[in-house]
């Protein structure tokens, strides 16, 4: 197979709680395609990611036969298009309007969900905190909504990309296991099946995909780390008020 030949030349940079390189390693999973995975110390960066992402110098960074893909997405599309064939899942269709569509919503992932979910974390009062839950709910409420659309124009199997696992699947997907460890640590739960039943649906979909299981991170790590950041700005705040008091 093509896949299996390409695949034993790929190698990735990853860390073990990125969405990111969830997305990247679901994709090869679903590709079929045997990479090595190499866990990287992002509080040390080591010189195969500075050598290989100079820019960024973050993950993932796919390696394939002495080349060099950064950008989580890009290495998705990347995959899409060097292994193709026979039997190997597709991520893109080939009608130009709903690759169009399919690259805006992968995008809004990331550039509305992610950045509001951030901003739960990042909040330093309940004010805050009640701004950014509801932006993040409003981009929910988008993506149920863009779900809805492709069941009902590209198939009733549950997925964005229509029959199958598709870009804003990929996309969305990398964050299920935070999604999973939202409400423990932040009190919101960003899949819930009475405001969003599609989306809800999707979640458990996801989980059961042995691509998924085969990459996804413990959860109970999450939690532990969004418990540890929630507790960040709150001290941070409680220490500017002790000095603003003296």
């Amino acid at each position: 197979m093509e896949g299996a030949a390409g695949g034993r030349e790929l190698k990735v940079l990853g860390a073990w709680a990125s969405p990111f390189v969830l997305r990247v390693r679901v994709a090869l999973h679903l590709k079929g395609l045997d990479y090595e995975y190499v866990e990287v110390d992002l509080a040390d960066k080591g010189d195969l990611l500075l050598a290989t992402n100079p820019v960024h110098k973050k993950v993932p960074v796919l390696l394939h036969g002495g080349k060099t893909v950064c950008e989580s997405m890009l290495i998705v599309e990347y995959l899409d298009e060097a292994f193709r064939g026979e039997g190997l899942a597709s991520f893109l269709p080939a009608d130009p309007h709903r690759r169009a569509v399919a690259r805006f919503w992968a995008a809004y992932v990331d550039g509305e969900l992610l950045s509001s979910w951030l901003a739960i974390y990042a909040a330093r009062t309940e004010e805050e905190k009640a701004v950014a839950v509801a932006r993040t709910l409003g981009a929910v409420d988008a993506l149920e909504g863009a779900l809805t659309d492709a069941q009902r124009t590209g198939g009733e199997k549950g997925w964005f990309g229509g029959d199958g696992v598709g870009l804003v699947d990929l996309a969305l997907g990398g964050f299920v296991p935070a999604i999973q460890a939202s409400e423990p640590t932040t009190g919101l739960r960003i899949a819930d099946p009475a405001r969003a039943p599609r989306l809800a649906a999707w979640v458990d979909r996801f989980c059961a995909l042995d691509a998924a299981k085969a990459a996804m991170p413990p959860i109970e790590r999450l939690v532990e780390m969004g418990r540890k950041r929630m507790a960040e700005p709150h001290a941070a705040a409680t220490a500017t008020d002790r000095d603003a008091r003296k």
